[in-house]
């Protein structure tokens, strides 16, 4: 039976435990495994290597992806670091220019000192793509709706540009989730997520999943699953199992309350503008709402103020959270030139458009009007 996404997030994966009958995953907390013989074993060695709660999470992850493979990790950049284990050195990277900091660092500040080469390029304009593009190119990493510009990018377009170059094209579906968006069914090789966020969906548990529908690709993957050994422990895939089962209706919340919050900001003195796909002026609106099922519970916006001005309105919020991290039920706020991406050296995040004065929120799934009048306060602090 072909089930919709909201059957899925609950029952995919998982079925009662054939001993006890329990209705939930049991957290399996065991490292090794006994075995009937020397290499005869029951389909499980040591939990590195498989653990049947990891099983069961991967499996739950393929099935809202549209994907045939899934594989978790201990945070989104150990899923981000297996996508890099990949390629080769020599090999050449187009990614987006407003990624996310910390993909950027991994990619600059770690992988370029093996012999591996980025571009980061505005991945909304496919001519920019096509000429970043070399014949040792080997993946397009694509952003979308991206970290923390908003902007939306067309995956099966970026993918046929991937594959008219023989290389991968990996899509970090974080920010939207499978709820929202499904990148393979657009054409993309590899989709990347950290769990943390709205997969979790709690804040209390940090994972990375990468999921595909190639088995030679899920194959590789597995090798350097194994191999490097950054695999999520069975308390942690509990939680992320938990979360996934409640995501269709915390999306739901996230996406009605960030699209009223976008709208009022959108006409404030205060804001001089508004990043969030679903409101009509954004540059990409209709992409998104072709690409995706609903716009998503992550904005940015630009106080009309100083650098000063715009930290005192992070820290005068009483509702939302000065924190990093997104997608938890509680409504964070941060700004990311002094947090989640002051790795990037400061002309190029102001060449990308990463200015000081951004703010960026995840909006949670408490009262709307609560959270529009958190902020007002924070603005008449400011102001």
């Amino acid at each position: 039976m072909d089930e919709h996404i909201e059957t899925r997030a609950i029952h995919a994966g998982q079925e009662p435990d054939e001993e006890t009958g329990a209705l939930m995953t049991p957290i399996h907390a065991n490292s090794t495994y006994v075995q009937d013989g020397p290499g005869d074993h029951r389909g499980y060695e040591y939990s590195r290597t498989g653990n049947p709660t990891r099983t069961d999470l991967e499996a739950n992850l393929a099935a809202l992806e549209n994907g045939d493979f899934g594989r978790c990790f201990s945070s989104g950049m150990g899923a981000i670091n297996t996508v890099l284990n990949l390629l080769d050195s020599g090999d050449h990277v187009v990614a987006g220019n407003d990624v996310y900091g910390g993909t950027h660092r991994i990619f600059t500040q770690v992988y370029e000192k093996y012999g591996l080469d980025f571009d980061f390029v505005d991945t909304t304009d496919h001519d920019a793509v096509r000429d970043a593009m070399r014949e040792e190119t080997a993946l397009v990493w694509v952003e979308t709706p991206t970290n923390p510009l908003m902007n939306v990018n067309d995956i099966g377009a970026l993918a046929d540009i991937a594959h008219e170059h023989d290389a991968l094209c990996t899509v970090d579906n974080t920010f939207a989730t499978p709820y929202l968006q499904r990148p393979l069914d657009h054409g993309a090789d590899i989709v990347a997520h950290s769990l943390t966020k709205y997969l979790g969906g709690h804040s209390d548990v940090i994972g990375g999943a990468l999921i595909t529908d190639d088995a030679d690709l899920d194959e590789e993957i597995g090798f350097y699953q194994n191999s490097v050994g950054a695999t999520p422990g069975p308390f942690g895939c509990f939680l992320v199992l938990r979360g996934t089962k409640t995501l269709p209706v915390r999306m739901d919340r996230h996406c009605d309350n960030a699209r009223d919050l976008a709208e009022w900001l959108d006409t404030h003195d205060a804001v001089s503008k508004v990043y969030y796909p679903g409101l009509e002026s954004h540059p990409q609106h209709d992409l998104a709402a072709e690409q995706m099922d609903d716009f998503g519970g992550m904005l940015s916006f630009e106080f009309d103020g100083t650098l000063e001005q715009a930290s005192t309105v992070v820290k005068e919020t009483e509702v939302f959270t000065l924190a990093e991290s997104l997608g938890g039920v509680e409504s964070l706020i941060e700004q990311p030139a002094a947090m989640t991406h002051a790795a990037i050296p400061k002309e190029e995040r102001l060449a990308a458009g990463l200015t000081d004065g951004l703010i960026r929120v995840s909006v949670g799934i408490e009262h709307v009007d609560d959270l529009k009048a958190d902020l007002q306060q924070a603005f008449d602090a400011a102001l």
